[in-house]
């Protein structure tokens, strides 16, 4: 019997079988395409999850350059510049690379971790009871598993087979579209922005909202520049062409815009989405059947927080289930997956459907900008702002466990980074008088010279105890770790 099948080889499904693999448990990924999607999706990832890959030793193959990742000196919320520099503690990170080689990078981790990922097989149904859950596949024999997790995307199979509800909101007057383009030279500054006869200065990488709608120019390094626009009530007939890119364009900022094709090598984006759903599982475990990703949320693609929130979901998920799997986890563990992780969903949807009011057309919502761009005046506004962009902004129950720092994600901690690769836990020992005891086979005690206090760092990073003497350590040894 297989230990994991992951329904679905993106992002998030890769990522889980990393983890998984870490972990000592060999997982097996489903993916219904023959090869690599060519789907032009997302450009890029933002928020903590950027240090987590760095933790697990991925952020150099992604970002491209050496080094540690360095937060960003500003961002963007609701279509407003959101400066972040003189925050105290900035937790926003950001990094521009396709999706496409999000899944080449994580794919080839996989492999090197010996996870096997069988593509052309589509799952179409499935069983479970109390040990396990048999698994039909298109065209190949059936698949007993001791879990199945669907990584499978918004329209999740393995959700509607589960019998998940996926309540949310649907909004059907909002047009979204996309486009590879060229521009003449002579519009382009020399930090990349978009000069527009007639309007002014289009930021690059940016939201610029009108009162007719939404515009962002992104001047990607080494590819096609991007250009994208949001509008109400102005749906499209027949396939997507540029002319329609180029009058939205128009319509957005009342001034035209002389966009070209692409040049070089494709695929080139040339798109038209209609509507958009805000979604949230109502549960993300169904006996054993679990959810990550799209499958358990989705949500406007405003500030790039998918990525950020699907990740962590299979981060979180990863070690829980392979302690399931190994035998002796504590009680409850695995259930803590869907009670730390789906709250953040909840913040994430509520956010982003914040945005998209922010964004929206209109002298009313002109009046509502004011307000809250006065509030973004604040240093406190943007420290919770930026929180809320990264993910940084909840709180995990340890339960007795106390602390500034308990259930939050570790600080960046000279050499830390180094002892994280491993996904073990950990706990960090500047005294050189604890011991992780009776689970020295579970947990590595590493002195750690100064720290104020000691940390018991979770294989996710999270702090789950922290002390300056070896006071409620067993208990929550015990709680996340199991029994001796």
């Amino acid at each position: 019997m297989i230990d994991v099948v992951i329904a679905g080889a993106g992002p998030n499904g890769l990522m889980l079988a990393c983890e998984l693999a870490l972990a000592g448990v060999r997982p097996v990924v489903l993916e219904r395409l023959d090869g690599p999607s060519a789907a032009l999706k997302a450009n890029g990832l933002v928020g903590q999850v950027i240090r987590m890959l760095d933790r697990r030793g991925l952020y150099e193959q992604l970002s491209g350059r050496p080094g540690p990742p360095v937060p960003a000196p500003g961002f963007m919320f609701g279509a407003f510049p959101l400066p972040l520099h003189d925050l105290p503690v900035n937790p926003v990170y950001t990094m521009l690379v396709p999706q496409r080689r999000i899944e080449e990078v994580l794919a080839a981790r996989a492999a090197e971790l010996g996870v096997e990922v069988r593509r052309g097989q589509e799952l179409l149904g499935f069983t479970q009871n109390e040990k396990s859950v048999t698994i039909e596949i298109a065209g190949a024999p059936p698949i007993e598993a001791a879990y199945l997790v669907g990584a499978d995307g918004g329209r999740s199979t393995v959700r509607k087979l589960a019998g998940i509800d996926f309540p949310g909101i649907t909004t059907d007057d909002s047009v979204s579209r996309s486009a590879h383009v060229t521009v003449p030279e002579a519009l382009v500054t020399a930090d990349g922005a978009l000069t527009v006869p007639g309007f002014g200065v289009v930021r690059p990488f940016q939201h610029t909202r009108t009162e007719r709608g939404l515009i962002s120019w992104a001047p990607m390094p080494g590819r096609p520049a991007l250009i994208n626009t949001g509008e109400r009530g102005r749906p499209g007939e027949g396939e997507m062409t540029l002319d329609e890119m180029r009058a939205s364009v128009r319509r957005v900022l009342g001034a035209e815009v002389p966009l070209g094709p692409p040049e070089g090598d494709g695929p080139h984006l040339l798109r038209r989405l209609e509507g958009g759903n805000t979604r949230l599982a109502d549960r993300y475990r169904e006996g054993r059947v679990l959810l990550v990703g799209d499958a358990a949320h989705v949500h406007s693609a405003i500030g790039g927080n998918g990525l950020n929130l699907g990740l962590q979901d299979a981060i979180n998920l990863g070690w829980k289930l392979a302690a399931a799997l190994r035998g002796g986890a504590p009680e409850g563990l695995l259930d803590t997956y869907e009670s730390e992780r789906r709250p953040v969903g909840e913040r994430v949807n509520m956010q982003t459907q914040a945005q998209s009011v922010l964004m929206g057309p209109g002298g009313e919502i002109t009046a509502l900008r004011t307000l809250f761009g006065e509030l973004l005046q604040l240093r406190e506004t943007r420290e919770h702002i930026a929180a809320l962009i990264a993910g940084a902004d909840f709180t995990y129950d340890m339960g007795t466990a106390t602390g500034p720092l308990v259930g939050r994600w570790a600080p960046d901690l000279p050499g830390l980074t180094a002892l994280t690769r491993t996904a073990r836990p950990l706990l960090l020992d500047p005294t050189g008088e604890l011991s992780a005891g009776a689970w020295a086979d579970r947990v590595d005690r590493v002195a750690f010279p100064g720290l104020d206090t000691a940390l018991l760092l979770r294989p996710d990073c999270y702090v789950a105890w922290q002390g300056t003497s070896a006071d409620g350590l067993d208990d929550a040894l015990t709680r996340w770790f199991g029994r001796p």
